[in-house]
């Protein structure tokens, strides 16, 4: 639903880019509920998108069951709800990720703990 002011903000937006120590990426892994939101990640804007699954990503979910088993050639990437193909070599700007950008990722096959989304 969107949502339009009546009137001007007198204020300047809290969250802008330069109040953070790097551009705040947020990343959900579709299917797998054990993790209810998106994470939210300061990353540097020119940090490989591949570095996402190889170093960044086993932090954050590696302590799900089926994160060990994820063919990382198969993943399927949204961008904002659409289809997103990265390239692995290329920063997260160059990729076309901004401040509060929001990807999500599916693992085909992974759907959970037994198949429960969880």
């Amino acid at each position: 639903m969107s949502v339009t002011a009546l009137y001007p903000y007198a204020f300047e937006a809290a969250d802008r880019r330069e109040n953070f120590p790097a551009p705040l990426l947020y990343i959900a892994w579709d299917d797998h509920l054990m993790f209810c939101s998106p994470v939210c990640l300061p990353l540097p804007a020119d940090t490989p998108f591949g570095a996402l699954a190889s170093d960044v990503l086993p932090g954050i979910y590696g302590a799900h069951p089926d994160f060990g088993r994820i063919d990382w050639s198969a993943v399927q990437w949204l961008k904002s709800g659409r289809p997103f193909v990265p390239d692995p070599a290329l920063g997260l700007a160059a990729n076309g990720l901004d401040h509060k950008d929001v990807i999500r990722f599916r693992t085909p096959g992974l759907t959970g703990i037994a198949g429960s989304h969880s």
